[in-house]
C-alpha cells in the first residue's frame, strides 16, 4: 500500500464506524420501542384543533422572491464592508472585481423587479 493511500485508511475506518454506529442505533430503536398502532396517532395535530382542508398547499413563487431578496442584501453587505475597508490595498484589481460582483447583484435586482418581488401589494 502506498504512502498516499495509507493516509486515507483512518478516514475510511472513521466513516465505516460512523455508518455502522448509525445502523446499530436505528436497529436498536426498531427492536426496543413499543409498537401500538392507533388510527388517532396517524391524524395530523394542529394545536388540539381538528385540521380543516388539505395540509399540502401550493406556495406562491412570491416567497421565493422574498428569500432571494434577503440573500442578495445579506451577501452584498457581507462582501461590501471588508472590500470598503481594504480598498486601497486591493487597488484597481479589487475595484474591478467588486464592480463585476455588483453587476451580478444588479442582475438579481432586475430579475426581482421584473417578477414583482419589490412590490408591496
Amino acid at each position: 500500500m502506498g504512502q498516499t493511500v495509507a493516509g486515507y485508511v483512518p478516514i475510511l475506518l472513521f466513516f465505516l464506524l460512523a455508518a455502522g454506529l448509525g445502523a446499530v442505533m436505528l436497529l436498536l430503536g426498531v427492536l426496543v420501542r413499543p409498537s401500538r398502532p392507533n388510527p388517532a396517532k396517524k391524524l395530523p395535530y394542529e394545536c388540539g384543533n381538528i385540521p380543516v382542508g388539505d395540509a399540502r398547499v401550493q406556495i406562491r413563487s412570491r416567497y421565493f422572491l422574498f428569500a432571494m431578496l434577503l440573500v442578495i442584501f445579506d451577501v452584498e453587505v457581507v462582501f461590501l464592508f471588508p472590500w470598503a475597508v481594504n480598498l486601497r490595498a486591493l487597488g484597481l484589481f479589487g475595484f474591478v472585481e467588486m464592480m463585476i460582483f455588483l453587476g451580478i447583484l444588479l442582475l438579481g435586482y432586475a430579475y426581482l423587479w421584473r417578477n414583482g418581488g419589490l412590490d408591496w401589494d
